[in-house]
């Protein structure tokens, strides 16, 4: 499903820009461009659904992310510039639609699938998606590609828009909410 979304722009013999109405030139070829999206759709895509916490959305945003990526028409320094750019991009793109619509995050344990809705495995997730819940969506973003992504301090940095120097406390933050979060839960368990 993922690979179909991105795949998309290029149904034809132009490329994605002018798909888009755009006659931008491509900073990729749609050959660099395939393999691009091969490396990123699955981590983008983990990301996004991450921070919306919402199946519709996180498909929403992740086309129009690759979209707004192959319009801008940029040349980049390296794969991982690339790579940085186009978490910028999504994060722009979620922060957008959180201050349209008010900044309103839902967890969905719904959309879990049915083996790992029971037990304490389910009560586990849960308490950790309120965890996450609980944090500003800037600190949310920044646990994310630390933790999931990988992501060095100067790459969260690049991709959330804040100085290097403030990843680590914001991190540290962060993660003392979380932990008191969840101790708490936890004191809370029978």
């Amino acid at each position: 499903m993922i690979r179909t979304m991105a795949m998309s722009i290029f149904m034809r013999e132009t490329t994605p820009c002018e798909l888009a109405g755009e006659r931008a030139a491509l900073p990729m070829d749609e050959e660099a461009f395939r393999a691009f999206y091969e490396r990123t759709a699955r981590p983008l895509w983990a990301y996004l659904s991450r921070v919306t916490r919402d199946r519709e959305l996180t498909a929403d945003l992740f086309q129009e992310t690759y979209y707004r990526m192959c319009r801008a028409g940029a040349t980049y320094e390296s794969e991982a510039h690339r790579r940085n750019a186009l978490f910028h991009i999504a994060t722009n793109l979620h922060r957008d639609h959180g201050r349209r619509w008010g900044g309103v995050f839902h967890v969905a344990i719904e959309n879990a699938p049915p083996a790992e809705r029971s037990g304490e495995m389910v009560l586990r997730r849960l308490d950790l998606a309120r965890a996450l819940d609980e944090l500003e969506p800037r600190q949310r973003e920044m646990i994310w590609l630390a933790y999931a992504q990988g992501a060095s301090h100067a790459e969260i940095a690049e991709i959330c828009g804040v100085r290097a120097a403030s990843v680590r406390t914001i991190l540290l933050r962060a993660r003392r909410k979380m932990a008191a979060f969840l101790e708490k839960r936890s004191e809370e368990r029978p």
